[in-house]
Parts: C-alpha cells; structure tokens; sequence
C-alpha cells in the first residue's frame, strides 16, 4: 500500500510558522490584512470563500468581504478592485473564480502584483517563468510544499500534468523544470491517455469531472507518486480524479480527497498573504 500523503497535517505546521509570522508583523505595527471579492450566488465558491476566511482568522490574518451581485459590469468591480489597491491597510486581494458570463477572467490582472495572493497576474506569471517568481499560484506551491515535507526528489522524474490552466498546469510544470524533472502536460485533446500515462514516475491530475476522466490503477505503474487535484461532487460526497483504492495498491505516495491537495491550497494563500505584507513594507523575508 502506498504512502498517504497528509495535507491536513502539512498544512497546519505550515500554518503555525504562519501563525507566528504574523504575530512578529502584528508586533511591528503591521496588520495582515486579506481582501476577498465573490460577485453572485455561486454556492461553492461561497464556501471557498468562507473557508479561506476562517483559515485567514485562525492565524491572525484580518479578512474584508465584499459580496458582488451577479448582474454587476465589468467597471464595477474594476472600481472595487482599484479601491483595495490604493487601501494601504490590505495587503491581498483575492478575486474569487469563476466570475459571471459577463466579467472576463483577466479582470483579475487588475489585482496589484503585490497585493496578487493568487498569483495570477500577468506580472507574477511573468516572474514564475522568467526564474525569479515572488507571488506563486497556491495549488502549485502546495504541491511544491507536499514534495518538500515528504522528500520526493522529482529531479530527473517523468512527470505527467493532466492539466493546463494558469491556475494548476502551467505554473506547476513551470516550478517542477525548475527542479530537473521531465514534464509533460496532457489535456482534453491529447491521445491514448491510459496507455501514456503507465510510463509516468508522477502523476498530477487536476481535471474535476469524474464522468470524463477517472485515473485508475491499470493506468499507472508501480511506485508512482500521485497527486490529485481534481474536485467532484456526486451524491453529497467529494471526489477526486483518481480511483483511490486502485491505484493506491500501486503508488508509492498518494494524495486523498478530501485531505490532500486541498488544505494546502488555503495554506498557500495564507502564506502568499504574509508574503505579500512583507512585499509592501519592504520587508526581507526568507
């Protein structure tokens, strides 16, 4: 059986130097201060909303909410976004995804690359890419984290992303090169997945719709490392990309859902909020 890989218990030792971070900031003067903006009535990305709130609270981040109607224009929520900007006492914003039909997605790229937690404007990706990255997307610094408290060395690895959004495929395989591993990214157009996949050393799946794609063991050889990132909803209950008991019988190390990927995710948008703080005061932080 593999090794389970334990989100919950990474991320709150990460959260307790976290924690302690704050408190030093706190004690110079600084309060770190997390913007979060969700425009209409989307019940998951409420809760996510919420959940990051009360991680933000349990580590003594001060949160500001501000709740969008659904039928809002693009300008207003600019505005909203140009306001935090200028707000000297918040030092994240975060702008919850997706937005309505009628907002574009790169109205996010309006966020201060300082004040950018989620790490996905234009400036910050530009940094990530060119070797010299400040803010990072938290799903892929998570993944980052998991590898570094379980000393999985990906260097020289075959590592396959099913997966090619800024939010989790880019930006990982971009963090993953920079450690010596052979990445190769997959999506809804590549071919003959199932029979690719077996030549793996690392799978990540991030692809959140069971009824397309479900990872099971007879994809994958023996000794793969598994992160899954995928999130699905089906009769009240969570599920992830992969066939957990199939392919836990032959991965090395493994992520569950709930308890995997997930936590850190939040993890990293606390830790990419003190970043952050340290950024605007000019503060070094190692």
């Amino acid at each position: 059986m593999s090794k389970i890989i334990d989100g919950i218990l990474v991320s709150q030792k990460i959260k307790q130097t976290i924690k302690e971070e704050v408190s030093a900031l706190v004690s110079r003067g600084i309060q770190p201060c997390l913007a979060t903006i969700l425009v209409g009535n989307n019940q998951a990305s409420a809760t996510y909303v919420k959940n990051k709130q009360i991680a933000a609270k349990s580590v003594g981040i001060l949160t500001k909410d501000f709740r969008l109607s659904d039928d809002i224009m693009q300008d207003e929520l600019v505005n909203t976004i140009n306001k935090l900007n200028r707000d000297e006492s918040v030092h994240g914003i975060l702008v919850q995804i997706p937005l309505p039909q009628q907002i574009e997605n790169s109205v996010t790229n309006m966020v201060n690359h300082e004040k950018d937690v989620d790490g996905l404007t234009s400036y910050n990706l530009g940094l990530l890419l060119e070797g010299t990255p400040k803010l990072i997307p938290c799903t892929p610094l998570g993944i980052m984290e998991l590898l570094d408290f379980y000393n999985i060395d990906v260097n020289g690895m075959d590592v396959a992303i099913i997966n090619r959004s800024n939010l989790v495929g880019k930006p990982l395989s971009i963090l993953l090169m920079y450690r010596d591993a052979t990445v190769t990214i997959f999506h809804s157009k590549s071919k003959n997945l199932e029979e690719k996949l077996r030549n793996f050393d690392c799978i990540v799946t991030a692809v959140g719709n069971r009824e397309n794609f479900i990872l099971k063991g007879n994809m994958v050889k023996e000794g793969v490392v598994i992160f899954d990132v995928g999130i699905s909803r089906s009769n009240g209950k969570i599920h992830g990309d992969v066939d957990f008991e199939s392919v836990s019988e032959k991965a090395a190390y493994i992520t569950p859902v709930p308890g995997g990927v997930g936590p850190m995710t939040v993890t990293m948008l606390l830790k990419n909020t003190v970043l952050a703080t340290n950024l605007i005061n000019k503060i070094n932080h190692s």
